[in-house]
């Protein structure tokens, strides 16, 4: 039980955003005492967000409404750089005019959580370009490097995971964690900003942060991440077959997306209505007691607050109330061989390649790796492009049934038993 006295460190525990604080008791303090400017970095490598990023966006949400002044800093500069944190192999680097569409489009979903202006409490939108972009190198390693040690930066988890799987670690990348660094002693000189959010992934680069603030400065700066979000049964939040579940309905629907939360799997419901809704948390904990039927209740809730965030009050409820367009009656042909695959398999993650074999389109997982590269495999009508997809609940049809697709005139019905 959280001893948090500070409104905002005690609405942060009671909903499960707290993995790790630097100084939990220093930030408590702070809190309470003052206004305190917190900011999250979101890099610039896709044209939206996706659901990956909704528990740092909720979490600069949740700083707002606890008196407090979120920053939502869009990394134009750390984005030509690329963050290895988690990643098992190099970012394909983009050039400016792909960062800057991506900008343009990823920023809209950011005034649906939070409100912009120039008051105390208002949240800013700030892009490191603006800072980055304007370093000199040499002048930079001069001031900046020198506090950096290489022995700590190579015991980093993003530098130490990739080096221990023999994976390639340019030193464009070896250098994101000394920029990320600088970010936040950047932002605290312009907007006196002293906490840094992120996920758990992002420990280490806080840490840098402060210990840079510390350094060049003097000033006392902490850090915060959330919990890795995975499902009940370990998969990775926010991916499905078909790929990431996007925050732009121009790249996922409205219905979509609320079907992805309605088919949560049930251990998660209490804690992602924490999470990802506004609801009392004495209403939570009485959905978290509902079984059986009821619990669907509780799924479709879950959807609809999600949903309403994201889209709208009005498309929650529209995508709450219309029929699956994707019916195992209405969209496939007679002829569609049905197939069954124990849930416990669905909910560690099923290869698409696998289940290929067994449904009998092909021979074998090499022959369905060939399909794949030749976009020939579709999940619910979506091409299957990465050939270590896996077919998880998120899958699941408003029919409980998963749409397998070999070129035009093959589908299969996925159902676990």
């Amino acid at each position: 039980m959280s001893t948090a006295k500070s409104d905002l460190l005690h609405e942060l525990s009671a909903r499960g955003y707290i993995h790790q604080c630097t100084d939990e008791a220093g930030l408590d303090a702070l809190a309470r005492k003052e206004i305190v400017t917190g900011y999250i970095g979101f890099d610039c490598t896709a044209p939206s967000l996706h659901v990956g990023h909704l528990v740092s966006i909720m979490l600069l949400r949740k700083l707002q409404q606890t008196g407090h002044r979120p920053i939502v800093l869009i990394g134009g500069g750390t984005t030509k750089v690329g963050d290895p944190s988690g990643k098992d192999e190099t970012r394909k680097l983009l050039d400016d005019a792909t960062i800057a569409s991506n900008i343009d489009s990823i920023q809209r979903v950011f005034s649906k959580f939070l409100d912009f202006g120039s008051g105390d409490q208002d949240a800013l939108l700030l892009n490191n370009a603006e800072w980055l972009d304007q370093l000199g190198y040499i002048s930079f390693l001069r001031d900046y490097g020198r506090h950096f040690s290489v022995n700590r930066m190579l015991s980093q988890d993003s530098v130490k995971l990739r080096l221990e799987r023999e994976q390639n670690l340019s030193f464009i990348e070896f250098n994101y964690m000394v920029l990320q660094a600088y970010d936040f002693v950047e932002l605290h000189r312009r907007t006196g900003c002293r906490l840094q959010m992120g996920g758990s992934d992002q420990w280490g680069n806080i840490v840098t942060g402060i210990e840079l603030g510390r350094r060049t400065d003097g000033v006392e700066l902490f850090g915060v991440t959330t919990p890795l979000l995975t499902t009940a049964s370990g998969a990775k939040m926010g991916k499905t077959a078909a790929g990431a579940v996007w925050l732009n309905p121009d790249m996922l629907s409205p219905y979509d997306y609320w079907q992805f939360w309605r088919n949560a799997e049930d251990a998660d419901v209490p804690r992602f209505l924490k999470l990802f809704t506004e609801l009392p948390l004495d209403e939570i904990d009485r959905l978290a007691k509902l079984e059986g039927a009821e619990l669907n209740e509780a799924k479709k809730i879950l959807a609809t607050e999600a949903t309403a965030f994201v889209h709208g009050r009005e498309a929650a409820d529209q995508a709450a109330e219309t029929r699956a367009p994707r019916s195992s009656k209405d969209s496939l042909p007679r002829n569609s061989r049905p197939s069954k695959i124990p849930r416990a398999e669905l909910e560690k993650g099923f290869g698409v390649l696998t289940a290929n074999v067994q449904v009998g389109f092909v021979k074998s997982t090499g022959e369905a790796r060939r399909q794949i590269k030749g976009g020939g495999i579709k999940v619910n009508d979506v091409v299957v492009n990465d050939e270590r997809a896996v077919l998880t609940p998120a899958d699941l049809t408003a029919d409980g049934v998963i749409k397998l697709s070999l070129g035009k005139k093959r589908h299969a019905l996925i159902r676990p038993v």
